[in-house]
């Protein structure tokens, strides 16, 4: 074999071990890890793919309790129409805790929605959230109750 060949060889068999450690180092995450970790995940995916993406998360019997309103249950955020073009949820976790039985968690932080408002102007609204998260019986971890509460800018306090 050439030398290019070999490197090549070696390049593979590294990045295939670094991927099995990635694949491994996530499986293995555990109580508050894993559930940083979920709400990371369903955070990039919501940022990516919008409401569609939200959805997937929720458990069959999910709820969320909306910022001055009511509760919504799967099939009333099924309903929802699409977000409009230029929409964006973003949001950090900064805490999370897992319940000893190691199948009931939460996590809480900082959100960030922005749309535009009926005259066409980009509007920001800055909250926080809550997210309660229950294993399923196949194994999955689902949110079954998610809330947030608009605050003021945190850079400006308006």
């Amino acid at each position: 074999m050439n030398r290019i060949t070999v490197a090549l060889l070696l390049l593979l068999l590294l990045l295939l071990l670094t991927a099995s450690s990635f694949a491994n180092k996530e499986k293995s995450a555990k109580g508050e890890n894993l559930l940083l970790q979920l709400e990371s995940n369903f955070a990039a995916d919501v940022a990516k793919h919008g409401h569609d993406a939200f959805l997937t998360y929720f458990a069959d019997d999910g709820v969320e309790i909306v910022d001055g309103g009511g509760i919504n249950d799967k099939e009333a955020m099924r309903k929802q129409p699409s977000w409009p073009e230029g929409t964006t949820l973003t949001w950090t976790p900064v805490h999370a805790d897992m319940a000893s039985s190691g199948d009931l968690g939460y996590t809480y932080g900082n959100y960030v929605y922005s749309a535009k408002n009926k005259e066409g102007k980009l509007v920001v609204t800055y909250g926080k959230y809550t997210s309660i998260w229950k294993k399923q019986k196949d194994g999955q971890w689902k949110v079954v109750v998610d809330m947030g509460n608009s605050s003021p800018d945190p850079k400006t306090g308006k």
